[in-house]
């Protein structure tokens, strides 16, 4: 191997061993429900549809606003969770010791990358979290809206949520939003009054797109989590997977447009809402799962001001063609987390769906090794070395 090689190598288990403990972020709960009411939101899938909210408003974001870098914070801003949890803006806090907490969080963490990698991510999370630069105000602006939009969407939020909302509309963090974004405060504040909203036709149209799309959160692949706690639901999956996608983009087959997969992964799975998840060891019938998903994507994409629809429908239709170098590189790494959870969690949807190992190499092995050869390489040796596969 040259020494580029042998540098990537080490720099890829590295990564990985980064991804790896990242899937923690799922197990963080949080206060605020998912809009079906049914559970709690995790942070993990926070990030993810905060992710998306900077996609759906970034034509309404002030100039000077990096879009891709505020996708990027808002990807990370939660990832020191892990350590030191959430905090719910209704409870008591000390904000020097939650600071001091999530900066040793974010040094354990970051410190897992190579060390580019990890400057980066905490250039990124610091420039979030000082909320100075124009980037990083649109995106902390993101975060203090959908949780607020969340709650009022859900129809089975307690009296008492409604009641944290308009504190924090009247009295707390949510205030400055008056100035900032007066468009989502008025549109709050109209909604627990039980007033019609006075925001813009185009404004609905979003946020009604942004509430539909919190469906994903209910949509359960067969990929359990590392820890082997539950199954994974595809919000959350799409929030790892641009993870994924953001950190392995050195190993792609042809140069890619970081920024521009990230994006592809943040819409990938939206038509799941309505298709359904197809776990890849499944028995499917492709052709209908074809149509289907196509029908899921013309209503949902169809629910945006056209500009805005036909762009994400674009985007998700050259992702589905896997013809450009992004979306080869997209469809590969889109492969990449389900074998790296089924390493930890004892084999996972390999056990459950008797997978052999030449099974694998041509549903997961061919598009990695086709859109990132060295990262299926990695994987192939690990799997190989699994025992699960000694005699399959």
């Amino acid at each position: 191997m040259t020494a580029l090689a042998d540098t990537l190598s080490a720099a890829l288990n590295d990564r990985l061993t980064f991804l790896n403990e990242a899937d923690k972020l799922k197990s963080i709960s949080r206060a605020n429900l998912i809009i079906s009411g049914q559970r709690q939101e995790n942070s993990a899938e926070h990030s993810w549809h905060l992710m998306l909210y900077a996609l759906v408003f970034a034509d309404h974001a002030a100039a000077g606003v990096d879009v891709d870098r505020a996708i990027s914070m808002l990807m990370l801003h939660d990832l020191v969770e892990i350590e030191a949890g959430d905090h719910p803006i209704h409870l008591a806090h000390d904000p020097a010791a939650i600071a001091e907490a999530e900066h040793r969080a974010a040094d354990r963490l970051f410190g897992l990358l190579p060390t580019a990698d990890a400057l980066r991510f905490h250039a990124l999370r610091d420039e979030f979290e000082a909320g100075t630069s124009a980037t990083a105000a649109f995106a902390r602006r993101l975060d203090i809206a959908q949780p607020i939009l969340q709650t009022l969407a859900c129809p089975l939020a307690p009296d008492w949520h409604r009641d944290v909302v308009r504190e924090n509309l009247t009295t707390g963090r949510a205030v400055r939003l008056s100035a900032e974004w007066p468009e989502m405060h008025g549109h709050g504040l109209a909604l627990l009054d039980g007033q019609p909203s006075p925001a813009s036709d185009d404004f609905l149209a979003r946020i009604a797109f942004l509430s539909t799309a919190c469906g994903l959160k209910s949509v359960d692949r067969a990929t359990r989590l590392h820890d082997n706690s539950r199954c994974e639901n595809s919000a959350e999956h799409c929030w790892h997977i641009a993870l994924h996608a953001d950190l392995l983009a050195d190993y792609a087959s042809a140069p890619v447009n970081r920024a521009k997969v990230v994006r592809m992964m943040i819409l990938h799975d939206l038509v799941e809402i309505w298709a359904g998840d197809t776990p890849i060891h499944g028995t499917v019938d492709h052709a209908a799962q074809a149509a289907a998903e196509q029908a899921a994507a013309d209503r949902l994409f169809g629910m945006l001001p056209a500009p805005l629809g036909h762009r994400f429908m674009a985007l998700w239709q050259e992702f589905e063609a896997a013809q450009t170098p992004e979306a080869i590189y997209a469809k590969a790494i889109d492969r990449t987390s389900a074998p790296l959870a089924n390493l930890a969690n004892g084999g996972g949807s390999w056990v459950d769906y008797s997978v052999s190992y030449d099974q694998l190499v041509t549903r997961v092995g061919t598009p990695v090794r086709r859109g990132a050869p060295a990262v299926w390489a990695e994987l192939d040796r690990r799997i190989r070395a699994y025992p699960f596969f000694a005699n399959r």
